[in-house]
């Protein structure tokens, strides 16, 4: 297996730094617009090797596969770069993954009820091409989506009869600090994302109804997260999950709710309101700049944030409906990871450790041909017990509570 790692920021170093203890491949080749970036993440392993890649361009993706004989590229950048590492991937006759799906577009005129474009909807028109080419295009495949996709697939398989609710579920007490200790607002991943997930209209998919959205920030109900982390309120958000997990997993409903917290969505809604969450390029002084970009530059970087930042994330699948026994059943299905231990062990903050480990994950199954696919899929396409096995040798146990039938979530 030849790797390309498209992105050498907090995702993509991490990703290298975790590889680097694995054998399944032959080399990674680290690409970034920031050469001497891809050169430090490539300095972890001798296996590596750095380049410089415009990832808006599919031909430059392309052409950096065939001069590398890559045979799997890896999406470690903001999904506004989907489609071209997506396209020049397919070009040159490799495999894909990402971590996050091809960007949506609101309904026009009724954005908070009817949905636009969907996310994914662009790679998955294309899957009849990946498919009858005999490659496989993996769409996300981080920790959510990712992970709690194929909890999705081990609920189903192994746990419930039926399914009512496939409910994601993400929260953390993740606290960052600057130099006097006094606490910062700090995102600990990619702001540009989050603002684009965040302020999207959220997708919900009902059987009877299929996909609709809903308003941001809907919904809110308080989640008792496990391993310390305690309640947090969490709203409906849009993500990768709900466009998935009826693909593949029958269920009645899927949603995905976030715990952004009080402080979070004001400062989201506020962006919203100045028009600073636009990308859209506006002319300041003689220079044209997107505001959401400009947001995302004056922030703290993510990836710089770890030693300053303390506490737990928790990503988890919240699934409810009737049990194998034929009862009620609740079940959340979760990985919390701690920000001292991924700080001390991989010198990388936990969110995007465990965002990292994933498709690491992922590509030794598909290296060892324990996953085997062609065309465009998500993680639940496939057998959840040989990832599930493979995160727990790798040293990040997953773990299940059950929960009250008769709760809900508190």
């Amino acid at each position: 297996m030849r790797i390309l790692l498209v992105g050498a920021g907090g995702v993509g170093s991490a990703f290298a730094a975790i590889a680097a203890r694995r054998d399944f491949f032959e080399t990674i080749v680290v690409a970034d617009y920031d050469l001497a970036r891809a050169e430090r993440a490539a300095a972890t392993d001798e296996r590596y090797a750095a380049a410089r890649i415009d990832a808006s361009s599919a031909e430059a993706v392309a052409a950096l596969c065939r001069e590398h004989r890559i045979t799997h590229v890896m999406n470690a950048v903001d999904p506004v770069f989907n489609m071209s590492i997506f396209d020049g991937a397919y070009a040159a006759g490799a495999d894909y993954l990402d971590m996050a799906m091809s960007l949506s577009r609101p309904h026009p005129e009724t954005p908070y009820e009817t949905t636009g474009v969907k996310l994914g909807d662009e790679q998955f028109a294309v899957a009849g091409d990946w498919e009858e080419r005999g490659r496989l295009a993996l769409v996300g495949i981080g920790v959510e989506p990712g992970l709690s996709d194929v909890f999705a697939r081990y609920a189903a398989d192994h746990l419930f009869s039926e399914i009512d609710e496939l409910g994601t579920r993400d929260g953390a007490n993740l606290v960052v600090t600057d130099e006097d200790g006094n606490e910062i607002f700090a995102p600990s991943f990619s702001m540009w994302t989050t603002i684009e997930e965040c302020l999207n209209p959220p997708v919900i998919w009902e059987k009877e109804r299929g996909w609709f959205t809903t308003a941001p920030f809907s919904e809110p109900e308080v989640f008792d997260f496990p391993e310390g982390i305690g309640p947090v309120e969490c709203v409906n958000v849009e993500h990768e999950e709900v466009l998935l997990m009826p693909r593949w997993v029958d269920c009645k409903r899927a949603t995905f709710k976030y715990g952004l917290g009080e402080e979070f969505i004001t400062i989201l809604k506020v962006l919203n309101t100045l028009g600073l969450d636009r990308t859209e390029k506006v002319r300041v002084k003689g220079v044209e700049v997107s505001p959401r970009d400009v947001v995302a530059a004056v922030l703290p970087d993510p990836a710089g944030v770890g030693p300053r930042m303390t506490g737990k994330t928790c990503a988890g699948l919240w699934v409810t409906g009737t049990g194998k026994d034929g009862q009620p059943r609740s079940t959340y299905l979760y990985h919390v990871v701690d920000n001292e231990w991924t700080m001390r062990e991989y010198g990388h903050q936990c969110v995007v450790w465990q965002t990292a480990i994933n498709p690491v994950v992922a590509l030794e199954l598909l290296a060892t041909g324990v996953w085997k696919g062609t065309g465009v899929l998500g993680p639940e396409a496939f057998d959840a017990v040989p990832f599930l096995d493979l995160l727990t040798a790798y040293g990040s146990p997953w773990g299940i509570r059950e929960m009250d039938p008769a709760a809900s979530g508190a």
